[in-house]
């Protein structure tokens, strides 16, 4: 069984739904809105978990490997939510870090009617991480999974110089944070087995408008390459090949959050299993696909016995 480590952070999701949080347009815009001082009825509370690394967790152990969780919670009933969901998925919970300062990740998510939402974040102890080679109590894995450390670089560099040092390959899906840290992370490209982002992401690390141009450009440094590009679906490179995939299926959206995890801890559960990028892909896009038709960014996370169809990859020359 492959044992993968995932690092990033982890929150208490609460969500409420109903028509009162149905959006409008305002000045050319979208918003939701409400009179200060108005009491509005909604219809329904659902309360889950979230936070980049424990949405993946849940896919990898979900997928079968033997899972690792490290991050920071606080010392709060959304911490005890968020131990309570890991531990239903078998995920090993003994590397997390807890603060007595700042309160566990907690998230508020209003739910449009149409599946658009409105998050307020409180990241608290996600907010920073103090990672140090001790932490990882000498854990040997053959993956690390690095999701947003909300702009920690040294937290990553600590965590690649732990991978590197015990031969543990390295996928990394950094989040805004991390991306207004350019020279940082473009000064550890070359440790990183996988990097995944969307086009616009990719586009502040390396020179290109295209999906291929800026998957060339990323393939001289990593050795697999995610990228997605919205509905003009997701792409990937193996360093040779440039591999195109579309829509999984036409679903109905319910919610979309998680959706981008479910995605890039989808495509690097299938190549940590041996598996080729076509099916990385296809399991990818599955995941995501499901993710969506339910409330929660775990609910719809597939099972290992999950039945997963073709769909059409085109496959051409980098």
């Amino acid at each position: 069984m492959k044992k993968i480590i995932t690092l990033g952070a982890a929150v208490q999701d609460v969500f409420l739904a109903g028509k009162a949080l149905k959006a409008h347009k305002e000045d050319g815009e979208m918003v939701q809105a409400f009179e200060l001082g108005s009491k509005n009825e909604i219809d329904s509370v659902i309360i889950s978990t979230g936070g980049g690394a424990t949405n993946a967790a849940v896919t990898f152990a979900r997928a079968g490997l033997h899972t690792c969780f490290l991050g920071r919670l606080g010392d709060d009933v959304s911490a005890k939510v968020v131990l309570d969901d890991l531990h239903k998925e078998g995920i090993d919970t003994s590397l997390i870090k807890y603060d007595d300062k700042l309160g566990t990740g907690y998230s508020t998510i209003l739910l449009s009617p149409n599946g658009e939402r409105t998050v307020l974040v409180y990241r608290g102890a996600s907010q920073t991480y103090d990672l140090k080679t001790a932490d990882f109590h000498d854990t040997n894995a053959d993956w690390m999974y690095i999701s947003s450390l909300s702009g920690d670089t040294d937290a990553l560099k600590t965590a690649i110089k732990y991978a590197k040092s015990r031969d543990i390959k390295v996928a990394v899906n950094p989040g805004k944070l991390e991306l207004e840290h350019l020279k940082q992370l473009k000064d550890l490209l070359d440790d990183f087995d996988i990097l995944s982002l969307n086009k616009e992401e990719m586009q502040s690390l390396f020179k290109g408008e295209s999906p291929k141009e800026l998957l060339q450009e990323a393939a001289k440094h990593i050795s697999t390459v995610l990228l997605t590009d919205g509905p003009k679906g997701s792409y990937a490179t193996d360093g040779t090949h440039l591999f195109k995939a579309g829509m999984y299926e036409d679903v109905k959206v319910i919610d979309r959050l998680g959706a981008g995890d479910a995605f890039s801890s989808g495509f690097v559960c299938m190549i940590a299993s041996g598996e080729s990028v076509e099916h990385a892909l296809t399991y990818a896009s599955a995941n995501s696909t499901s993710v969506v038709t339910k409330i929660g960014a775990k609910t719809g996370i597939l099972h290992k016995t999950a039945k997963i169809h073709s769909m059409p990859i085109e496959v051409t020359n980098l």
